[in-house]
């Protein structure tokens, strides 16, 4: 099945720890080379969704000091399929004023079910909108399902899911930020962990143990009878900025949102 690990080629880092009930599938710990693993992660490129303000370029991702960066900067390119008749918003602008990355897993590794961690940092900024992802391999959007497991943006910290058709039906829980500002006036200037438990029966998400949204499965059936959490999925990590983000105009630019690690564990047989 298209992007599912062979477990006899995976090599387990030292640094992920184990757990009991659980195997480890895969992790990256981003402590080798410069930039993301080729053999595991691929990169979106240009104008992608929801009419988001940055070009999306693999020059924005680097690894450094045991960490992924995905950096977003104030800069302008030019957009190489600019075409000023066009309605497509991809094509009718002649610029992108900002760019940032985009990483995924797609065609590389995907998993059903299982324990999905991780580690990281985001700037909780009006105009950025930092997210931790996973889509179904099958289907269409949103008919092979999303899980949000962070989304940042409009100053609240979501957990999401969505399957169905048209704009999909949402299961959502928006927390806002001034909850997470009370506990460390400094909240977002350290690691966090964002989890999901995913089984046949429920998606469990979780930020520092903590958990915000469950999803029963058994009732996320889309119309043609296809139940888009029970494939596997891929991982996305990215930046976006602007659309849904807001106005980015006072972010002190280039902005950098860090991941230690993923980490994806699996029922022990």
């Amino acid at each position: 099945m298209l992007g599912l690990i062979l477990p006899a080629l995976f090599a387990p880092s030292p640094q992920a720890p184990s757990l009991a009930g659980y195997k480890l599938a895969w992790s990256d710990e981003f402590d080798k080379g410069s930039k993301p693993n080729p053999d595991d992660w691929i990169y979106e490129e240009g104008f992608v969704r929801n009419k988001e303000l940055q070009w999306y370029q693999s020059d924005n991702a680097r690894i450094e000091n045991g960490k992924l960066i995905i950096e977003g900067r104030k800069e302008r390119v030019k957009n190489p399929n600019y075409d000023p008749k066009s309605d497509n918003w991809k094509l009718n602008r002649e610029f992108a004023e900002y760019t940032s990355a985009c990483v995924k897993t797609r065609g590389k590794h995907a998993w059903k079910y299982g324990r999905f961690e991780i580690r990281a940092k985001i700037q909780a900024e009006k105009g950025l909108w930092p997210a931790i992802w996973t889509l179904g391999v099958d289907g269409p959007w949103p008919s092979n399902g999303e899980i949000d497991i962070l989304e940042y943006y409009a100053d609240h910290i979501l957990a999401n899911t969505a399957y169905g058709t048209g704009g999909g039906v949402w299961k959502t829980v928006r927390t806002p930020y001034s909850k997470f500002l009370a506990k460390d006036k400094d909240w977002d200037k350290s690691y966090h962990t964002w989890r999901m438990d995913w089984d046949e029966n429920s998606i469990k998400l979780y930020l520092d143990d903590e958990l915000y949204n469950e999803t029963d499965v058994t009732q996320t059936v889309n119309p043609d009878g296809k139940n888009p959490f029970r494939q596997p999925h891929y991982i996305l990590l990215n930046l976006a900025i602007g659309s849904s983000g807001g106005d980015p105009s006072k972010v002190n630019f280039p902005t950098q949102y860090e991941i230690d690690y993923v980490r994806v564990y699996q029922k022990a047989e």
